[in-house]
């Protein structure tokens, strides 16, 4: 069981690193995705689907997010029904985001998305009904930061003016491939989460771990408004 805890704490740490040291970046692309976003013409099913899953599992704020999600769902129906209502959410605004070309400013949404793993660390220490009386509807807020998490998505895919030939196929694949890329993520975290539930160090250590979480969360906020006023 320490090693489990040991596992999920240096994970916990390694995405708090992470964000340190790409500072104001968010979703980092590199130069060979970058060259194949940019020269991409037609149907391209394959690379997309990888490209989407390669994002999701290296996307250390939506993979926060969801840790926070899952970090006190015990049942198998509550962990499918809350990271369905995530994927609803993403799902949409980064089809439509695209689709549609509704332009946002990125460090904006991606300042959001930090405030949103800021939300669920808060959220599962009660901040709200110890500091403000109420509870928010946990179903509706994660819908909520999902539609944001999506348009992250679909304001990345819209910096390489990606070609209309074939866009459409090339979406649903970049989708299919980041819900593919969540699943691998999530049963990790999931699989980790309930071997360390049978240790007595859970209960000493979820505040530790939620704290965590919110620290990280106000670091990527800060350092995406950071970059939105000094660009």
């Amino acid at each position: 069981m320490h090693s489990t805890l040991r596992l999920f704490t240096q994970l916990l740490l390694a995405s708090a690193l992470t964000v340190l040291s790409l500072t104001a970046l968010a979703h980092g692309v590199d130069d060979n995705t970058r060259a194949f976003l940019q020269m991409n013409s037609g149907v391209q099913f394959a690379p997309f689907l990888y490209i989407g899953a390669k994002h999701m599992i290296t996307g250390y704020d939506h993979i926060l997010f969801l840790v926070g999600v899952v970090f006190f769902l015990y049942r198998s129906r509550d962990v499918l029904l809350y990271v369905s209502l995530f994927t609803l959410g993403h799902s949409v605004t980064l089809m439509s985001g695209v689709l549609a070309n509704i332009q946002l400013n990125a460090y904006l949404i991606d300042a959001i998305i930090g405030l949103s793993v800021f939300y669920k660390g808060f959220d599962n220490l009660g901040g709200f009904k110890r500091l403000l009386g109420f509870q928010p509807d946990t179903r509706l807020m994660v819908l909520m930061f999902g539609l944001f998490h999506g348009f992250g998505l679909a304001t990345k895919l819209q910096e390489f003016h990606i070609p209309e030939d074939g866009l459409l196929e090339n979406l649903i694949a970049f989708n299919l491939g980041v819900e593919l890329g969540q699943f691998a993520a999530l049963a990790l975290v999931v699989l980790l989460l309930s071997a360390w539930r049978q240790s007595p160090s859970f209960g000493r250590f979820a505040v530790v771990t939620n704290s965590a979480l919110m620290a990280s969360g106000v670091m990527l906020a800060g350092f995406q408004l950071t970059g939105y006023f000094t660009q």
